[in-house]
């Protein structure tokens, strides 16, 4: 890594607008939160003072009292107020998505204080700003940086909407079905995330490539040949396995009863409900807290298991459950009447984009957040609904 200035890479952005208002958004340093590097708030309307324009992709730097840590890229184009510093990317030195985390740093605050001028309400300049040195990396390692700080800071937004949503549920009390619209508005938000981290199931937003399902994962792995035969193993029929990713692992059957005539699977892999209706109604997980890391289950599951490097559990789940693969995958069910299954080609054959190992981990990380506000949320609808019949309120 080089170290390099601010404005070898960065450059001002001096524009102001002459026209008409109408239509940008009027961003104020009121704006702008506190170490938060986006931009989700400003005004509508042309009745202000302000004439500086900011293009989307700009930083955002509040030049005033910076000790407060203002700073946030523009999803769009709009104008600002005097007291916001509008910096723009060098696209040859430093990438455009990099640059916001570079100023939203408490090293660069603590340099802006450290040149602010002014008792009452201290600011600084850019001819300031531009000196303030730090080490750089070569542009391919800063797009895999940013890919990562990005994918960061989406894991901690979500965090933060699991977090306020619960708070309005516990707020309700659980009155009617608040809870449950909530588990589902959870569940939702995974999927969301999914999306915008990955594209949709079977497209290519990112450029990573698209594979097969089966190359990501070993579909229906064999049981080992050395399993211990003398302990007992978990059990999961398929009303052990809920609509909402949950499994009850907590059956144990000797492994002389369940060696045969069932289907074996390992701690980490994901179950996939083949059969009608159970495939159509979502059923499937991750297996988790299995009796000595393993167990047996109905023959009616398919089994996914991650490669170790190449793919994550819950990836592998989410994608799952998402409505358009369990559609496609009800087109090519075989037999009649209840008894229609998925085939194991359709698992194998499926197009998708491989993520990059680290990027599929922080989403596993959120999603296993949403489980536990799951987890939370149903004792506390079952602690609440307890309560109101013991007063003789149900």
């Amino acid at each position: 890594m080089n170290k390099v200035l601010l404005g070898d890479v960065a450059v001002e952005h001096k524009e102001t607008c002459k026209g008409s208002k109408d239509g940008y958004p009027i961003v104020g340093l009121e704006h702008l939160i506190p170490e938060e590097i986006t931009l989700t708030a400003w005004d509508e309307g042309s009745e202000n003072t302000f004439s500086k324009m900011f293009r989307k992709g700009n930083v955002l730097f509040g030049r005033r009292r910076s000790y407060l840590k203002k700073a946030a890229v523009a999803p769009f184009d709009g104008i600002c107020s005097g007291d916001i510093t509008v910096i723009e990317a060098k696209p040859d030195r430093i990438l455009p998505e990099l640059l916001p985390f570079i100023i939203q740093n408490d090293d660069l605050f603590d340099f802006a204080v450290g040149k602010s001028a002014g008792s009452l309400s201290p600011r600084v300049k850019w001819e300031h700003l531009k000196n303030y040195e730090f080490k750089l990396p070569d542009m391919e390692k800063q797009k895999e940086l940013a890919e990562l700080l990005w994918a960061m800071d989406n894991t901690k937004k979500s965090y933060q909407k699991l977090i306020a949503a619960t708070d309005e549920l516990v707020k309700s009390q659980f009155i009617g079905p608040a809870g449950h619209k909530l588990i589902a508005a959870t569940d939702e938000l995974v999927k969301s995330q999914f999306i915008e981290r990955f594209g949709k199931p079977g497209t290519d937003p990112f450029g990573w490539g698209l594979t097969t399902l089966g190359e990501c994962c070993e579909l229906n792995p064999r049981k080992p040949k050395d399993m211990n035969t003398n302990i007992d193993y978990s059990f999961v029929a398929m009303p052990s396995v809920s609509e909402d990713g949950r499994i009850d692992s907590s059956i144990e059957r000797p492994y002389s009863e369940v060696c045969k005539g069932f289907t074996y699977f390992g701690e980490n892999d994901v179950l996939f409900a083949k059969i009608t209706p159970c495939m159509e109604n979502g059923k499937g997980g991750v297996a988790k807290k299995l009796k000595n890391g393993a167990g047996f289950g109905s023959t009616e599951f398919h089994v996914l298991r991650p490669i170790k490097g190449i793919s994550d559990p819950y990836w592998i789940y989410i994608l799952t459950i998402f409505p358009k693969f369990r559609s496609d995958a009800e087109k090519v069910m075989t037999g009649t009447g209840g008894q229609r299954r998925v085939p194991i080609t359709y698992l194998n054959e499926y197009p998708i984009a491989l993520p990059p190992i680290d990027l599929q981990e922080q989403f596993a990380a959120f999603v296993r957040q949403s489980d536990k506000s799951k987890l939370l949320i149903s004792r506390l609808k079952e602690f609440i609904l307890m309560g109101y019949r013991g007063h003789g309120k149900m």
